[in-house]
């Protein structure tokens, strides 16, 4: 499966004339992008989308959304705004055994009483709630000393039906050594975590020639 990673550049024009004004109005941008290639029925089962993103901010000029999907995007939003650069992942960038990474996550846990998802709470908690994650699920393990939480939010919006929504926004970044290589390359492809249709999940790797687990 080839692997296309994107930019997307937004200038104040665009903000403007496509109305982003919460995570859902960026949500319903960035999915504009891409054909659905779902059916109502996939959709319903959480069948991925095929689709990850990142916001990287800006200011009141200009906003950044990285991207990575498998499929092309268009080159603009509505055929007019905004400017899409796309690359193809090539195959050996996820054959490294070593990267500094940096991810947004929702980080939350099932509660073994309610069955019900809760938000983990507090820096510390979420070091060690992704550490966690890390060595279970999805395929490499993080060096507790390097893992930085960099900052914690909670989200406010509604969505496509009006209904209100809060999640907890977690920015996490240090370095990872692959343990499980085809579960690795599963987190990378199609995200860690939960919230990936708001901007969730989307590993931006860099890789690193010398192990700093040695």
């Amino acid at each position: 499966m080839t692997l296309i990673a994107s930019v997307l550049h937004l200038d104040r024009q665009a903000i403007k004339a496509l109305k982003i004004t919460s995570p859902y109005s960026l949500h319903r941008v960035v999915y504009s992008l891409f054909e659905d290639v779902r059916s109502e029925q996939e959709k319903q089962a959480s069948k991925s989308s095929g689709l990850l993103y990142a916001d990287q901010g800006g200011d009141y000029k200009s906003r950044k959304i990285l991207l990575l999907s498998n499929r092309p995007p268009q080159e603009k939003v509505d055929g007019q705004y905004g400017e899409v650069q796309s690359k193809a992942i090539s195959d050996s960038f996820l054959n490294h055994a070593n990267y500094r990474f940096k991810v947004i996550v929702n980080p939350t846990k099932r509660d073994s009483a309610s069955k019900k998802l809760l938000a983990v709470r507090g820096r510390e908690a979420v070091h060690d709630w992704f550490a966690e994650r890390a060595k279970t699920s999805w395929g490499f393990d993080v060096s507790p000393a390097q893992l930085q939480v960099d900052s914690i939010n909670v989200l406010q919006f509604k969505d496509k039906n009006q209904r209100d929504i809060t999640m907890a926004q977690a920015s996490v970044q240090g370095t990872l050594q692959v343990t499980n290589q085809q579960q690795f390359i599963n987190s990378f492809s199609q995200g860690v975590g939960r919230g990936r249709a708001f901007g969730c999940g989307l590993l931006q790797l860099v890789p690193l020639i010398e192990n700093p687990f040695a």
